[in-house]
């Protein structure tokens, strides 16, 4: 067995893991790269590998860092199975025509320059239409529910817990060079327990290999059942001072995560009656997804929606807006009285969340929600590094906004959540990978599963490879 880390190596962004067993060859996700925008374009048009040499690629979850570069695989030559869960194909039938659309729009902006320079245009990585074809690939399957996808190899999904439909997958493979059989987990995303709308995370008994991610490995989250109180006081500190809250929210997740936790809230009493704009397109679609997957919502959820006798919709309370047209957009520039706006994209770097910002971030009275982890080079991380001035469309800005980070809203485990998701094994991995995480996070979760476990523990640079042959392995070369 061969294993090749093509994305989230030593990173957290595009995840891409290839195994080789039995001949075939099974990609773990396919997603985009983020970081320089020069860097991330290169490597995303590029794939490190033959995509029609690839059998299968099972998929994760929804995530545009997980699945944003499918339709370009499709596009390259890939002729296999999509494999995932159901909540996921109907999330990445959103999310991946959103992805194309906004490849089109960017490549518009830069031949517009380019022309002006003289320069020849460019393309975009993949298109809306390279998106739809890339559909039809996509088969899906239940939780639960082991299923063979190449000769001596089975794959089952168990709840991640991270986000609608997210999934860790279980490869169980009978290993012709070894002669044995092999258990190998790929974690995904592990999200935490008390997350609202989904189920706890819930954990694999064994495995022989594991790769996991590392995210948060190096820290700590305040526990997430805190996180709704600590909400309420930034809403009612903000609205006392008439300022805004801003909210750059990842339009897949954390947007209806929010959503939920404030409809909580309105329903109590505990914020004020302040108008809430859900101001994203693609949130506006995916809140749709949601509502028709009941089936991974967790039991507080469930009451919620039962508990007044008639079902209430954990999506839609008074006061919340969800706005699709720019038009409806742009009037949201021209009000004075505290709101709330959750906005995409979730690390400020795209979207409507930018012309928010560019017209608030400068009022004090401002407050700037950070709810999710911030890639490096992104105007989401300058501003989490608290820079007094910021580059928006060009142009710089003084943030005198009070920016607030959350990391108890985040969808990933943190370090003692992922050690205890390893402990949960009744039988512990021989060999474990770390994956989807910086080098500092990855380094110090590193240390904690050996220190506890007695783990051998790697953390593979990009592109890096390693022989894994019944119970000794080849040391790791790099391709």
């Amino acid at each position: 067995m061969r294993l090749t880390f093509y994305g989230a190596a030593q990173t957290v962004t595009g995840s891409q893991h290839l195994v080789e067993v039995n001949g075939q060859r099974i990609l773990l996700d396919c997603g985009l790269y983020q970081g320089k925008r020069s860097e991330s374009t290169e490597r995303n048009r590029n794939l490190p590998f033959d995509a029609s040499k690839i059998d299968v690629l099972v998929l994760s979850h929804a995530h545009i860092d997980h699945s944003g570069n499918i339709p370009n695989l499709v596009k390259s030559g890939f002729r296999g199975d999509i494999v995932c869960t159901h909540a996921t194909r109907d999330l990445c039938a959103v999310m991946l025509m959103d992805s194309g659309h906004i490849q089109e729009r960017d490549v518009e902006f830069v031949n517009k320059k380019n022309a002006k320079r003289g320069l020849p245009p460019v393309e975009p990585i993949y298109t809306q239409e390279d998106a739809a074809a890339s559909l039809d690939y996509f088969t899906s399957q239940g939780y639960s529910r082991p299923r063979r996808i190449a000769p001596g190899i089975l794959v089952t999904f168990i709840d991640a817990g991270h986000m609608l439909g997210s999934a860790s997958v279980i490869l169980d493979i009978e290993d012709q060079d070894s002669r044995k059989d092999v258990r190998l987990v790929f974690s995904g995303d592990i999200g935490r327990k008390g997350i609202p709308i989904i189920r706890d995370p819930q954990l694999p008994d064994s495995a022989d290999i594991l790769i996991m991610e590392s995210t948060y490995g190096n820290r700590s989250h305040d526990p997430a059942t805190d996180m709704s109180k600590e909400v309420e006081r930034i809403i009612n500190t903000t609205y006392r001072r008439g300022g805004k809250i801003i909210v750059p929210a990842f339009a897949v997740g954390r947007t209806q995560q929010l959503v939920f936790m404030l409809n909580e809230m309105a329903a109590k009493g505990d914020i004020p009656r302040l108008p809430i704009y859900v101001d994203s397109p693609l949130a506006v679609n995916t809140t749709d997804v949601f509502r028709s997957h009941p089936e991974c919502f967790d039991a507080e959820t469930r009451q919620f929606i039962n508990e007044s006798g008639s079902k209430r919709d954990p999506f839609g309370f008074a006061n919340l807006h969800y706005t699709r047209s720019v038009e409806d957009s742009k009037q949201l520039n021209f009000m004075r009285e505290p709101a709330i706006i959750i906005s995409a994209s979730g690390m400020a770097e795209t979207g409507r969340i930018l012309h928010h910002l560019k017209n608030n971030i400068e009022d004090s009275r401002t407050t700037v929600l950070i709810v999710g982890w911030q890639a490096p080079d992104t105007l989401g991380r300058r501003l989490v590094d608290g820079e007094k001035v910021v580059s928006i469309f060009g142009e710089k800005y003084h943030n005198n906004a009070q920016v607030v980070v959350l990391n108890g809203l985040s969808g990933h485990a943190d370090q003692n959540e992922l050690s205890a998701w390893v402990e949960a094994m009744q039988r512990k991995p021989r060999r474990v990978f770390l994956v989807h995480g910086e080098l500092e996070a990855s380094n110090a979760l590193a240390g904690r599963l050996r220190d506890r476990f007695n783990l051998q523990v790697d953390i593979p640079a990009w592109k890096q490879a390693y022989d894994v042959r019944g119970t000794g392995y080849e040391q790791p070369g790099l391709m």
